[in-house]
């Protein structure tokens, strides 16, 4: 093969490439947590040609993880109540996110007062129009601490 040749397919390459790469959307959410159990949104919307959500949860109380920490759950308003049951069963040490559940489509570690973490998820995992459901697992935060991820 003649050294244009591999110029040639490679120039190809980069070009079929470009496009998919030029195609990648992150859409940045953050919302806020606080020691009176509240996230400050009820509503989360992720528009269609978003093709990762990059979510900040920051803990805006005082209080350590250890006496009032939450974390962010996204799973399906379907699967709500029985993944929420499950992860309050588990230990603190992990983050009461059932590891490998496919009922989990996103979730942060848990955080105390004046604490942030960040998460990225693919929007892949969602589908126009679906019923979800976003959530602090914490034992006992869920029935308070809850809200609608919108897509598309």
């Amino acid at each position: 093969m003649s050294s244009k040749h591999v110029v040639s397919c490679f120039i190809a390459a980069l070009l079929a490439w470009a496009p998919l790469q030029a195609a990648a959307k992150t859409c940045s959410v953050a919302i806020d947590s606080n020691d009176a159990m509240q996230f400050d949104k009820k509503e989360i919307r992720i528009a269609a040609d978003c093709t990762q959500v990059k979510l900040t949860l920051r803990h805006t109380g005082a209080l350590p993880a250890e006496v009032m920490g939450h974390n962010w759950v996204l799973t399906t308003t379907a699967n709500l109540e029985a993944l929420a049951t499950a992860a309050g069963k588990l230990p603190a040490g992990s983050d009461h996110v059932p590891k490998g559940d496919a009922r989990v489509l996103a979730a942060s570690k848990v955080i105390g007062g004046g604490q942030s973490t960040t998460l990225t998820f693919p929007t892949s995992v969602l589908r126009k129009g679906g019923d979800y459901t976003f959530f602090c697992s914490v034992p006992g935060h869920w029935s308070m601490m809850k809200g609608k991820l919108v897509f598309g």
